[in-house]
């Protein structure tokens, strides 16, 4: 593949260069290898959250033998991945299928508008750098960008916040230069980036309190798995990694469904473990005994039991209250008690953004996602040639952007062999239950309820956590299911759309 070039239209036009966007371009480069593609991206470089998210200890919460892409092999025993190693295997991926220098970079989508009438989208981007408007017309769109806000992260309103003489940090937006030494810090929060966060700060800090006002379930998972250095010794990397994953897989979908059909029994498991880890007489009931069941909200893992280590070597204390208000010194707490810090740490969570926060219209107006269902979890309801990735809540967010990568090649190569032009889910019964986008108790998903599109009561509007089902659905259900209707498009030529973008964009052709 030579050096990208200007063109006056896409196939594909993907939006971020992260696990979704990179995964898509790779699915494209091995399935869709006659059409054409290009991928923005409001970054610098290859990454996505884990380009983004610089704090100590940043990793994955899931193991890497799912994490990582089904078609390039995660070669390392390191099970839960540091975030730098995470963008490197990204980077080598995205290089290794040449959709490298398909990426520009430093440009933001701000507005799609759909065409009827020539059935193409033209995305309006801007170079964050000199301000630039330009324009992408692409008859598909593939939105990678994940599900949440990366110039803004949820902090809540806390009182007395101007009062605090020390830093207050937000993970999200974590200084390079930060100098946590020897100082007494508070991480505010009991999900995954806290539970990472705490043992890691620990490690120079004077002394690191969590502050939660409710406890999430913890496990500790081994930190490298050492059968994959073993059986790479007899078989090739790919099946000693189709091995791997297809035990690891089949063990995350029996402890979901497990959880949701005995929760008490899973419930007493996982706190069993966890008493086993701290010492004898620690108010586990207090501290890490939540009010839901297991898999409401995400079960965090921690590496090797670091956590538990922390907190037994006397480093980390563990605190279960609600906040009062921000002091000059520290934080007032509603039972009464005061703590004292010089730094205070908000993992309070994100906010949730679908198609990367571009602003949707269909001939000039404007699109409502909270009025649209959402069609096997990957399109929604009368918006045309739009495919969105959203991965799993209950287990690697990269087993579903395989399921959609492949998906979105499946479905433009059936549209250009029945000379299709549009591609668009519609809702056809006019009585319709619907239900909440994601079956997810974690206070960014129900903060955001009110905006998300729904899902249905059946298939194919449901939005499921079952990969193993998804898989049935998603690769081997026809295209055309009587859901999905297919058209023509007005017009056989499309129109200009003004200024056209020197984006870069792949030039593999069919030969």
């Amino acid at each position: 593949m030579q050096k990208g070039k200007a063109k006056s239209e896409l196939d594909v036009l993907i939006i971020g260069a992260g696990i979704s966007g990179v995964g898509a371009a790779c699915h494209m480069r091995r399935n869709a290898k006659h059409k054409s593609f290009a991928i923005v991206d409001q970054r610098e470089r290859i990454g996505g959250t884990w380009d983004l998210f610089r704090y100590p200890g940043i990793r994955s919460d899931s193991d890497m033998f799912t994490f990582g892409y089904k078609f390039k092999p995660w070669v390392s025993d390191r099970s839960l991945a540091e975030g730098h190693r995470i963008r490197e295997y990204l980077e080598e991926t995205a290089n290794e299928y040449n959709v490298a220098n398909d990426i520009t970079f430093n440009t933001q989508a701000i507005v799609a508008n759909w065409d009827s009438k020539t059935a193409r989208w033209t995305v309006e981007t801007e170079n964050l750098k000199t301000g630039e408007r330009s324009s992408i017309v692409s008859k598909f769109l593939f939105m990678g960008a994940g599900y949440y806000r990366y110039d803004e992260a949820y902090v809540p309103d806390f009182e007395g916040k101007e009062d605090f003489k020390g830093q207050v940090v937000h993970p999200q937006f974590w200084p390079e230069d930060l100098d946590y030494s020897d100082k007494k810090v508070v991480v505010i929060g009991s999900g995954a980036t806290a539970i990472t966060l705490v043992p890691n700060l620990a490690k120079r800090a004077k002394k690191v309190i969590q502050l939660q006002r409710s406890p999430s379930y913890v496990v500790s998972m081994p930190g490298n798995i050492p059968v994959n250095g073993w059986l790479g010794k007899f078989l090739p990397a790919q099946m000693t990694y189709d091995f791997i994953r297809f035990f690891v897989t089949r063990g995350a979908v029996f402890f979901f469904k497990q959880s949701r059909n005995y929760p008490k029994q899973v419930k007493k498991l996982l706190i069993y473990q966890v008493r086993r880890q701290l010492p004898k007489g620690y108010d586990v009931d207090k501290h890490f005994t939540p009010s839901y069941d297991p898999w409401d909200q995400r079960v965090c893992a921690v590496p090797n039991g670091d956590f538990f280590k922390a907190i037994k070597n006397g480093s980390v204390e563990i605190v279960t209250d609600h906040i009062e208000r921000f002091t000059e010194t520290g934080i007032q707490l509603k039972s009464g008690d005061h703590i004292g810090c010089d730094m205070i740490v908000t993992a309070t969570g994100f906010k949730v953004q679908l198609v990367g926060g571009v602003k949707l219209t269909m001939d000039g107006t404007e699109v409502d996602l909270s009025k649209k269902l959402s069609y096997k979890s990957m399109m929604f309801s009368d918006i045309p040639n739009l495919i969105n990735c959203v991965g799993y809540t209950n287990n690697s967010w990269t087993l579903k952007s395989d399921l959609t990568g492949e998906y979105l090649c499946r479905l433009i190569k059936h549209m250009d062999k029945k000379k299709y032009d549009i591609a668009v889910p519609r809702q056809h019964e006019k009585a319709f239950g619907t239900k909440p986008y994601l079956d997810f108790q974690a206070g960014y998903i129900l903060r955001a309820l009110d905006d998300l599109p729904k899902q249905g009561e059946k298939e194919p509007w449901l939005t499921t956590q079952d990969y193993l089902y998804d898989r049935k659905v998603i690769q081997n259900s026809p295209i055309e299911d009587g859901v999905l209707e297919f058209k023509r498009a007005a017009l056989s030529e499309p129109q200009p759309a003004g200024k056209v973008i020197d984006f870069k964009v792949s030039e593999t052709v069919l030969s």
